[in-house]
Parts: structure tokens; sequence; C-alpha cells
């Protein structure tokens, strides 16, 4: 009787790893882009939140120590202690220009920290209250990882 040797040979077997090795080659990039542009658009919705909590205090004349912003901290923002821009919040890398009247300016920046994907690392999105009332906002990020509604500033070449 004659025995038939089942199985895949050498050269099969190292086509399927180099197709694997093309395929990782191509996806991990385009992964990390969706993660890094995730972040951005979960620290635009954050910071985006305490906009209202803080048009809120600003229209009913309260002070920036009696206007409790409700602040959870985020694990994407964050700074070195000596960078440390914590005022109201408690968070680092969370600054807030509370405006001393009602039509001054305000701003809420926040820093991405080391949380964050490393090509955001030490970038910043900020939103800015014109002392008409109305919010914008601007990040530092690159633009392929800037939302919608938030378009990234322009950086100078060297």
């Amino acid at each position: 009787m004659n025995t038939v040797q089942k199985g895949f040979t050498l050269i099969e077997l190292m086509i399927v790893v180099a197709i694997i090795g093309i395929l990782a080659a191509i996806a991990i990039p385009q992964y990390q882009n969706y993660i890094a542009k995730s972040q951005v658009s979960r620290v635009m919705s954050e910071t985006g939140s305490l906009k209202t909590v803080l048009e809120t205090c600003i229209l009913d004349g309260k002070t920036a120590a009696s206007c409790q912003l409700g602040w959870t901290n985020s694990n994407l923002l964050g700074a070195d202690a000596e960078e440390s821009t914590a005022e109201e919040t408690g968070q680092e890398g969370l600054k807030i220009t509370y405006p001393t009247t009602a039509e001054a300016e305000a701003k809420i920046e926040g820093k991405f920290g080391s949380s964050a994907a490393l090509t955001l690392k030490d970038e910043t999105l900020t939103w800015t209250r014109a002392n008409t009332g109305a919010w914008s906002c601007a990040t530092t990020v690159a633009a392929k990882f800037a939302p919608a509604g938030c378009p990234a500033a322009e950086k100078e070449k060297k």
C-alpha cells in the first residue's frame, strides 16, 4: 500500500508568512492613525462639555472660585509637574482662562499627555470664547488627526 503525505510545502508556508507581513505593514500604521484621531475627538468632546458649564457661570456672574465645573480627570490630558497648568480643575494639562466680565475672552485648553498617542504628545486643543459669546475650536495636532469643527493650525516650517 502506498501512503500519501499530506501537508503544506515550505514555499507555501513562506508565501503565507510574507502575505501576513505585508498586511501587517499596512494595517498597523492605519490603526495607529485611527487611534490618534479618536483620541483627538475624545478630548474635543471632553473639553467641549466644559463650554456649557463655563458659559452658565459667566452669564450668571459667578467668579472663577465659585464656578463648579464638575470636571472628571481625563487620562489623555496631562503634563510634566513643572508644566502643570491645573487651575480650578485640579487636572494637569487642562488650563481654563476665566473671563473677568461677560464680554471678555475665555479659553479652555487641553494639552495631550503621555497616555495619548505618541504623535499627539505635547499638542493642544483649545476652545476660545470670543467677546460676542461664540465659541471656536483650534488644535495644534496634524491636520489628518483634526476632527471636523476643530481645524488644525498651520505650523511654521523650519
